[in-house]
């Protein structure tokens, strides 16, 4: 009735600044003898809404909104409001509809969705409510009905495929094909819906990681409220057993994140670094990427101390990348989380059948490229080709000052694949191999670039999965970076598997007759490059997320390697209109 819609235009004054989860309970209004003595005054001309609103769809601008220009909108407001003739969509008989009241509330509680309610005029819609409640003229409901439109479709396009187009990052994920038929959706589905919350709720990310990864957003965004609290005293290292006289700071530090549970008593007095706060410290170390040595070391301190707002924002724009990806595989699909280092295969039930750590690209020169392919086949005791860069930046000067191809392990070797020398390269070999009549490669076997088995997805960066050479050690804690970060980042760009065997054996577990014993035999023991095809082709996710959520509810956080949070954070700042 219009007295409730009344009711909940004045809760929305009082609240404005809140955000707002819940649904509204508005129905339809009537005309009661109570609405209509409770009807606001209304001055309208014969055709000057629709007059009006046209016009500010034209325009492509509207100066009262927080981003003004909507002109990557126009298009859709054209398609939204024409087929009604530029009927309002959020206002009758003066007064905002029930869809409207709950969409404010949506759009005010899209801090909650790791987005920024402000964007969408989180601030500025009591004003607007309040102006309807008074005296008004079509103009202010044009206004109103087009502010709301433009604030709707961007919050449902950024809710589902991201604000930020991943292509112009670098990330080659194709949002096109997931996008909605916004005109449609915001009329049909909205503006004339019953249950908004669960048709937004349908057009998120369907992965329950990305549900886990917001419900951690709502509990940092709840521990902020409360401020950081005293940082971790840094005394420049201390080890289980020693004297620390930051043990209360610690303490609190540790209770605030989780890592020391409420039941584990600390004495206020104590001066000693040991027994729970160690474990609690090797907790913290193990979601945070470092070794969990319990030492109270300067990175440790560090990350303890990163303020909440930071990690709060490292979580958006995890939540951002969620959007991105594609909503559904043919096949349950490969996932390689480049900053944790770690590969995860689901399977059909979508649960993490398989999970390894992984080596990826050097930081900064041979970066690991974020993309999805699919893997159509594997081969065992495979031939390594160098790629052009390593070939010219590498492979070529080796050879000017050893021309030993056996203290490479390399060969030289025809467009046919004839064998030409696998003994001293000669000048004149050299400038074959330089004009690209003669192939440099590698042999099969242990200590070939590629071990013993690669996983090919064909692309364009010459990018694949596949074993190490077994003189290479990547996965000891001689691998480790500095200061105890875990760093597995050593390669050219591929990625290299901490056990190359079980994820041949995985892919291979539905091909007749392909076990894990024959998975050894065909590594060690096997014919030269033997392909065996994947049918069905395996898709595989190569990704960038700094923070993931266990089903545990662990948060773990990752160092921004390949520096893609600054880089994202820097495009989210620039606001609307984001490039499509």
């Amino acid at each position: 009735m219009r007295s409730t819609r009344r009711l909940e235009i004045a809760i929305l004054l009082l609240f404005a600044s809140m955000p707002f989860s819940g649904q509204t309970s508005a129905q339809n209004g009537e005309n009661s003898p109570v609405a209509a003595s409770a009807k606001v005054s209304s001055t309208q001309k014969p055709g000057g809404t629709a007059a009006r609103l046209s016009a500010i769809v034209a325009s492509g601008r509207l100066e009262d909104l927080r981003w003004p220009n909507f002109s990557d909108y126009r298009l859709h407001l054209v398609n939204f409001y024409r087929p009604s003739g530029y009927k309002l969509a959020w206002v009758r008989d003066g007064e905002p509809t029930p869809q409207a009241l709950e969409v404010i509330q949506i759009l005010q509680g899209a801090d909650r969705e790791g987005l920024r309610a402000e964007d969408y005029d989180a601030s500025r819609w009591a004003d607007r409510l309040k102006l309807l409640q008074g005296s008004h003229d079509s103009a202010d409901e044009a206004l109103f009905d087009a502010a709301l439109t433009v604030c709707i479709m961007r919050y449902v396009s950024d809710v589902h495929i991201g604000r930020i187009n991943p292509e112009n990052l670098g990330f080659e994920f194709d949002v096109s094909h997931k996008k909605l038929d916004l005109p449609h959706f915001v009329r049909e589905r909205l503006a004339n819906g019953s249950d908004l919350h669960s048709e937004l709720a349908g057009i998120e990310p369907p992965f329950p990681s990305y549900q886990r990864l917001r419900t951690a957003l709502l509990h940092y965004m709840e521990l902020e409220k409360g401020g950081d609290g005293e940082k971790v005293l840094d005394v420049g290292g201390v080890s289980p057993g020693g004297q620390y006289a930051g043990i209360a700071g610690l303490t609190s530090r540790l209770r605030l994140l989780g890592d020391l549970p409420d039941s584990v008593k600390i004495p206020p007095d104590a001066k000693v670094y040991e027994g729970p706060l160690v474990n609690a410290v090797k907790h913290f170390q193990e979601r945070f990427g470092l070794r969990p040595t319990g030492e109270l070391d300067y990175k440790t301190v560090v990350e303890m101390n990163v303020p909440l707002s930071d990690r709060i924002e490292q979580m958006q724009l995890g939540l951002e990348r969620f959007r991105w990806l594609p909503y559904q595989f043919k096949q349950p699909p490969i996932v390689i989380n480049v900053p944790e280092f770690r590969l995860y295969a689901f399977n059909d039930k979508n649960e993490v059948g398989l999970t390894m750590r992984v080596n990826v690209g050097e930081d900064y020169s041979h970066q690991t490229p974020m993309f999805e392919g699919n893997i159509q086949y594997l081969v065992f005791r495979p031939y390594w080709t160098p790629t052009p860069n390593i070939l010219r930046d590498e492979i070529i000067p080796d050879m000017e000052k050893n021309p030993s191809l056996q203290d490479q392990n390399l060969e030289l070797v025809s467009s046919s694949g004839k064998v030409i020398s696998s003994g001293n390269v000669t000048p004149a070999m050299l400038q074959q191999v330089r004009a690209g009549q003669l192939i440099v490669r590698q042999p099969p076997g242990p200590e070939n670039g590629m071990g013993l088995v690669k996983f090919m997805f064909p692309n364009q960066h010459d990018v694949y999965i596949h074993d190490t050479p077994a003189s290479l050690d990547m996965f000891s804690e001689a691998t480790e970076g500095e200061e105890g970060e875990l760093k597995r980042v050593a390669s050219h760009g591929c990625i290299h598997l901490q056990y190359p065997d079980k994820f041949a054996a995985w892919l291979l577990r539905d091909t007749p007759s392909w076990d894990s014993d024959r998975v050894e035999k065909a590594m060690h023991d096997g014919r030269d490059n033997l392909q065996v095809n994947l049918a069905p082709s395996v898709p595989v996710l190569i990704f960038y997320m700094t923070v993931v959520v266990e089903e545990n509810g662990n948060v773990h956080f990752f160092h921004d390697i390949y520096d893609h949070d600054r880089t994202l954070r820097q495009e989210l700042a620039l606001g609307y209109p984001y490039p499509k």
